[in-house]
């Protein structure tokens, strides 16, 4: 009964906290404009670390945020991966709004792509890389939209938007081979970057959506899960189902282990997942606009 007390609480204080006193109307997040930012991200092919896409996308990523962001930076760190193994740089995007301001809210998702659909039904396609277009490109797509909205509206606090790269060329079963940009992020900027929150953003363009509670966030980060989900049911948004279905190995737990919280909005029962059928079909503008908006709405 003690922590049910403590939990309301904090979400009562959090909601006041984001809601602050900005009388301004809530900006209108535009779901076929961040559908366009999956395509566009789809079009260079798979987002490999190492590869020419990679790079084009890279620079595309850093130039849209040019456009709307106070500053621009980006964070190069080694990466290796893969049988024989190599090393590649790879760069975590850091878009920061309203830098003066203290009270933060951090929200993220990565850029890459895994370099190999092992999930395919078919083994043939095991060794050819997946487009990743609700893995990835999704939550990216969302963030460059929001990112958007930030510039033409600014809000009552600091946004941070940090584009993870290196998250999805891990071994099953190897926790730290998995989201290796959110640990390097982790390891540089502790203490420099303060964010009452953050919120990470990962498979969240499926056409089918259903978007359950994650089991770390749930366990390490409740208040901000249900200060989301009581958002969602705001809003009459009946995809955020209020129940826990997963438990995820994704950029929110190098967070979670410093003692930042931060939570994973996930769609895990993607059929596509890590397939080569991982393409912008399967994806909806609607989806994109019902995590827009939830977003969009806890952040004004």
């Amino acid at each position: 009964m003690k922590h049910g007390l403590m939990c309301k609480i904090i979400i009562i204080w959090l909601m006041t906290l984001t809601t602050g006193c900005n009388s301004a109307p809530i900006p209108h997040f535009d779901a076929d404009n961040a559908f366009l930012y999956l395509e566009k991200q789809c079009a260079f092919g798979p987002r490999i670390p190492g590869s020419a896409a990679h790079q084009q996308c890279r620079d595309y990523l850093v130039s849209t945020l040019q456009l709307y962001a106070d500053q621009v930076t980006t964070q190069p760190f080694m990466f290796t991966f893969g049988k024989p193994a190599k090393s590649v740089t790879a760069t975590n995007i850091i878009a920061a709004f309203q830098p003066q301001k203290r009270d933060r809210i951090l929200l993220c998702a990565h850029w890459d792509t895994r370099p190999w659909a092992d999930m395919d039904k078919d083994p043939k396609n095991h060794n050819q890389p997946v487009i990743g277009a609700n893995d990835g490109a999704s939550g990216v797509a969302v963030l460059l939209e929001i990112a958007k909205i930030l510039h033409s509206q600014k809000p009552e606090i600091g946004i941070d938007i940090v584009l993870f790269d290196a998250e999805d060329a891990g071994e099953y079963n190897v926790d730290e081979s998995w989201a290796q940009g959110s640990a390097a992020f982790v390891r540089q900027y502790r203490g420099k970057l303060t964010p009452r929150y953050g919120i990470l953003l990962d498979m969240i363009g499926d056409a089918d959506l259903n978007v359950y509670k994650e089991g770390f966030s749930n366990e390490y980060a409740k208040p901000i899960v249900d200060l989301v989900w009581q958002q969602a049911a705001a809003l009459g948004i009946r995809e955020f189902i209020p129940e826990v279905r997963h438990i995820v190995t994704d950029d929110h737990l190098a967070f979670l282990k410093a003692g930042i919280p931060c939570i994973d909005i996930i769609d895990f029962d993607y059929p596509w997942w890590h397939t080569i059928h991982d393409t912008p079909d399967k994806c909806s503008p609607a989806s994109l606009g019902k995590i827009g908006a939830v977003l969009v709405h806890l952040i004004y």
